[in-house]
């Protein structure tokens, strides 16, 4: 039975990791190689990316690959989150550090350039949900307060393309992370020259775009030599959500999904955009998936709080997870709640009391302990998908039956049971792994061991341990359901 291997580096906004992907017959396995800690840091009042030590940290994970693997591997490739990019100058060095999505620049700039340009024409473009920290908003905010830095500049890439044209030294866009930056036309997968033309940006700026699955170039020999050989540089389904959804283990179309992790991605599947007035009202994305599919999505806030509430609560000891999970579960259930996607939470100093601040200003019960702050934001999230459900189910080309949950959240076991609980649909958990899986399947996809998302999906569905969770008493949320509905931020 043929045996192929793949290096796949997974870049979020807390953890990056190198995971190996080995696919003997039509069964995938997965193996973490090298884990290191991501976050943004903070230079001069801005929030950034440390793009050397990333960089550093994948030649490490190439060089312990090399030395752990003793087979061949067939190919690298590297995905991250979406919007934020890196610039290049003419003799393609770095232009600073990126900026990271979650500084507080975006807000102002956003209202900036839809004060210039019709909101509704945006959306007649590019079919995106409108986020602050959208590509398209930060340029703005980047022509705004440093103007000489985006003259100076002939290349974007996006964080996944940078890192291809590190390994590579080659240049061009991926079309799935392309895709995020509200700036890009999916029914022509084109870049579109009126919003270039409205951010003053020189066409050249953009580069061709290529779809999930392309061999971009091959691995540099200075990066072979510190510990691989020669490889195929891949741009698989670069942003990260992309490689998560194309490892959702369902065939057929009446399923949602939700991947799960720092942020909640919740959508579906389609073959071509959904671009109406009722999607630009609801605020749905439609972003590209692998074989020029759609995801048609929200992005919702995920456990982006309760990672923000452990940085807190471990500065006097290390607090895990599970630990804040246990006292969540023992806490009150539908004691208060939040909306986990008001400006409060995008990036408040203390999390915990941002949250207790909340329930104040809404003439809720200010949760009092630890258990009762992340039972508040999982009860939330869990009614926030169904909120988000209904929406779908109002321009869904198909029913929805199913939900389906992947990244690492399908492993919390209180927010999947409450997910079923506060949607009244049966949820499917697993992998955890999606992203990573993704990542390694939109390889195979490239040389082709594998021809089709059906065909991925299958060989998910078989090399995963799945659980499903069945809605128990659903009614019982109605209240909740209700009650929640008065403190959202809409």
């Amino acid at each position: 039975m043929s045996r192929h291997r793949f290096l796949a580096f997974d870049l979020g906004a807390e953890s990056g990791r190198a995971v190996l992907g080995t696919l003997e017959g039509k069964v995938l396995s997965v193996r973490e190689l090298h884990r290191f800690p991501n976050g943004p840091v903070t230079i001069g009042g801005h929030l950034h990316w440390d793009v050397p030590a990333l960089f550093r940290e994948i030649k490490d994970g190439l060089k312990i690959c090399a030395e752990q693997i003793t087979a061949d591997i067939e190919s690298v490739a590297v995905d991250t989150w979406g919007v934020d990019f890196g610039l290049l100058d003419g003799k393609g060095h770095s232009l600073g550090l990126p900026f990271a999505y979650r500084d507080l620049r975006n807000v102002p700039a956003m209202e900036t350039f839809l004060a210039k340009f019709p909101k509704e024409r945006i959306y007649e473009i590019t079919g995106i949900q409108f986020l602050p920290f959208n590509s398209l908003f930060q340029l703005q905010a980047l022509s705004l307060e440093d103007p000489d830095l985006l003259a100076a500049a002939t290349d974007l890439l996006f964080m996944p393309d940078l890192f291809n044209y590190f390994l590579s030294g080659s240049i061009s866009n991926e079309a799935t992370i392309a895709s995020t930056s509200q700036l890009l036309d999916p029914r022509r997968n084109e870049w579109s020259p009126e919003l270039i033309g409205a951010l003053g940006l020189p066409p050249r700026i953009l580069h061709r775009i290529v779809p999930p699955g392309t061999i971009v170039g091959r691995l540099l020999s200075s990066i072979a030599a510190a510990g691989s050989k020669d490889l195929p540089v891949i741009a698989t389904a670069s942003h990260d959500t992309a490689s998560a959804v194309a490892a959702v283990p369902a065939l057929g179309t009446n399923w949602a999904y939700i991947s799960s992790g720092t942020w909640s991605l919740m959508g579906i599947d389609v073959p071509t955009p959904l671009i109406t007035p009722a999607t630009m009202r609801l605020n749905f994305t439609n972003e590209g998936g692998l074989a020029g599919r759609i995801r048609f999505l929200k992005n919702v806030s995920g456990l982006w709080p309760v990672q923000q509430c452990r940085k807190i609560w471990s500065e006097d000891r290390p607090l895990s997870y599970d630990e804040m999970i246990a006292a969540a579960a023992e806490a009150p259930a539908s004691k208060t709640f939040i909306d986990p996607d008001c400006p409060d939470f995008l990036n408040p100093p203390d999390m915990p009391e941002a949250i207790r601040d909340f329930c104040r200003r809404t003439g809720q019960i200010v949760p009092s302990g630890r258990g009762e702050i992340v039972r508040c934001v999982l009860e939330s999230l869990a009614l926030k998908y169904r909120t988000v459900l209904e929406e779908l189910r109002q321009v869904s080309p198909h029913p929805i039956e199913t939900i389906h949950v992947i990244g690492g959240g399908s492993r919390n076991e209180l927010l999947c049971r409450f997910t079923a609980e506060a949607t009244g649909l049966p949820v499917v958990t697993g992998p955890a792994e999606a992203t990573a899986i993704g990542n390694i399947m939109g390889q195979a996809l490239a040389l082709g061991l594998v021809r089709s998302p059906e065909e991925i999906r299958t060989i998910v569905a078989a090399s995963t341990d799945l659980k499903t969770y069945e809605p128990r008493d659903p009614q019982a949320w109605e209240s909740a359901y209700d009650r929640f509905q008065g403190v959202t931020c809409r």
